[in-house]
Formats: C-alpha cells, sequence, structure tokens
C-alpha cells in the first residue's frame, strides 16, 4: 500500500513535469528580440552624438568670443600720459562737482552739463577696495569757456542732490611733496569724447 503510493506521487511529478512551461523561448524568438532593441540602442546613441557635438559646438563658440574680447581689450589704444605743460592746460578746462549721487553714472553728469559745451572727458572716482564712488567727479571740458560756464551749475540738483561746481586745482609739479597723500591708490571710471565708457582700477591719483 504504502508502495502504490509512493508510485503514484512520482508518475504526478514526472505529469507536472511534462506540462510545465518556464517560458524560455527558442533561439529564434531570443534573436528576434535583440533584433526589435537594436534599432532604439541605435537611436539612442545617435542622439547622444548629436549632443556632444552640440556641446563641442558651444565650447568652441565661448573660446572664440573671448578670443575676440581679448583681442578688443588688448587693442584698444591706451591714451599716452600728459606732459607737466598739458596736464595745467587740462585742469583749466576741468572743474571739479561734489555730492555727486552714488549710484550716478557718467552719462548722466554728461547730460546735466551738456549745455555748457562739449565735454572731453568725466572722471567719477571710486574707492579702490570697495569700488564704491566716493561722491564726487571731475568734468574736462573742450574749451576754457565751456568749463566757465560750468561753474554756473553749481547749487543745481543732480538726481535730487544740490552738487557743488568749482574750478579744478592744478597739481603742479614740485608743490606739496611733502604733504601726506592720503587718497592713495583710487578707481576711475572714464567717459570720453566718442562716448565710449571706460573703467580702469588702481591708478595712482591725487587730486591737489
Amino acid at each position: 500500500m504504502i508502495l502504490t503510493d509512493i508510485m503514484d506521487d512520482v508518475d504526478d511529478v514526472d505529469d507536472y513535469g511534462d506540462n510545465l512551461d518556464i517560458g524560455v523561448g527558442s533561439d529564434e524568438e531570443i534573436l528576434d528580440q535583440s533584433c526589435d532593441l537594436d534599432p532604439e540602442i541605435e537611436e539612442i546613441r545617435a542622439r547622444l552624438k548629436e549632443m556632444e557635438k552640440e556641446a563641442q559646438l558651444i565650447r568652441n563658440l565661448h573660446t572664440e568670443v573671448e578670443k575676440q574680447m581679448t583681442t578688443v581689450l588688448n587693442e584698444s589704444p591706451t591714451p599716452p600720459p600728459l606732459t607737466s605743460d598739458e596736464k595745467v592746460e587740462a585742469d583749466s578746462r576741468s572743474v571739479f562737482v561734489g555730492n555727486v549721487d552714488y549710484g550716478a553714472a557718467a552719462e548722466e553728469l554728461e547730460a546735466h552739463f551738456h549745455g555748457c559745451g562739449a565735454i572731453n572727458r568725466i572722471t567719477i572716482l571710486c574707492d579702490r577696495y570697495s569700488g564704491r564712488p566716493k561722491g564726487f567727479a571731475y568734468i574736462e571740458f573742450a574749451d576754457k569757456e565751456s568749463a566757465q560756464a560750468s561753474l554756473a551749475m553749481s547749487d543745481t540738483l543732480f538726481r535730487g542732490r544740490q552738487i557743488k561746481v568749482v574750478e579744478k586745482r592744478t597739481n603742479r609739479p614740485g608743490m606739496g611733496s611733502n604733504r601726506r597723500r592720503t587718497r592713495g591708490r583710487v578707481a576711475y571710471r572714464y567717459l570720453y569724447s566718442n562716448r565710449r565708457l571706460r573703467y580702469r582700477r588702481g591708478a595712482s591719483y591725487s587730486p591737489y
């Protein structure tokens, strides 16, 4: 009886094994599935290549722009230093403007003094450490008559402030050599007559 039951269990196992389907397809079916995936993989690879080309193009453009900017800066003409006589003559055509708003731009000052005459240059002095404007400027006119006319602009309102305009004092060679130069190095903003605004930091300057 026991032997008969064991044999029946073995037959049941054999029948189960014959009917079991583990889901593994034939070699042809696996190959077909692989072929279906290949186009998708190739498409992804193609897209990656295009993205790499675009990224390289952007890098090349960025490098070219940097080169052009460097070239422009290097080719920008630097005005030669003035002689003592030229400095005195330029100072005679210049005025000091005090109580200038810290956010003022050279173009705004030019517009404010435009009616006085042609302007060669506007200098806004800035702190050498913070880069913030000091609150005063120098304006160099094309002629002495324009500089004298600009003195009438003193006590006018500029950006809500009452500015002071006086003649610029000339720093003559040999004068004040024993005085302490407390102002030291400062930063400049220049507006040239061609309306190109330039910025230079760290030049030595003594207004008196």
